[in-house]
C-alpha cells in the first residue's frame, strides 16, 4: 500500500455517505466542538442474531461516532480526515432491531496527529448498551 495514500470523501461512506443505497445512513449533529450525535434505527438487514443489532454494525456506529467528534473539533462538523488507529468496544446489552438508538462521540484529548475519543450507543432512555474508546492519527500534511 503506498505511504502517499490522500483519504477522499467521495460520499460513499458505509456509515455517513449519503450517496450509499447500501448504507447506514446516518446523519450527524454537532451541539459543540469536539461532540457529535446522532440517532438510528436499526433495520432488519443489520441484524445478527435474531432481532438483535450484529456486534460488527455496533462497531462501525461507535468507530464512526469518533471521526465526526473530531471532525467537529476541527472543522465544527463533519469527518475529520483521521483514521482509526485503535478501537476498543465493549458490549454492555443487545441492541434491538427497529428501537431508535442515540450514538454519540466526545473527544478526550488531541496531542499532535493522535487524538483520543469515547463513544456511546445508548437506548431513548439513556441506557448504555455499548462503548468505545480509541485513537485516531491525522495524516501527515
Amino acid at each position: 500500500m503506498p505511504t502517499d495514500l490522500t483519504l477522499v470523501d467521495d460520499h460513499f461512506c458505509f456509515a455517513c455517505g449519503k450517496n450509499n443505497p447500501d448504507g447506514l445512513g446516518l446523519k450527524f449533529e454537532y451541539p459543540e466542538p469536539g461532540r457529535c450525535r446522532a440517532e438510528f434505527v436499526p433495520a432488519e438487514k443489520f441484524q445478527g442474531w435474531k432481532g438483535v443489532l450484529h456486534g460488527g454494525i455496533i462497531s462501525t456506529l461507535l468507530d464512526e461516532a469518533l471521526a465526526h467528534a473530531l471532525g467537529s473539533s476541527e472543522s465544527g462538523a463533519g469527518g475529520s480526515g483521521a483514521v482509526t488507529a485503535e478501537l476498543l468496544v465493549r458490549f454492555k446489552k443487545p441492541v434491538p432491531i427497529g428501537q431508535k438508538a442515540v450514538l454519540t462521540g466526545r473527544v478526550s484529548s488531541v496531542k499532535g496527529r493522535v487524538a483520543e475519543a469515547e463513544s456511546e450507543l445508548a437506548d431513548e432512555s439513556g441506557t448504555v448498551l455499548a462503548s468505545a474508546t480509541g485513537k485516531l492519527v491525522k495524516p501527515k500534511a
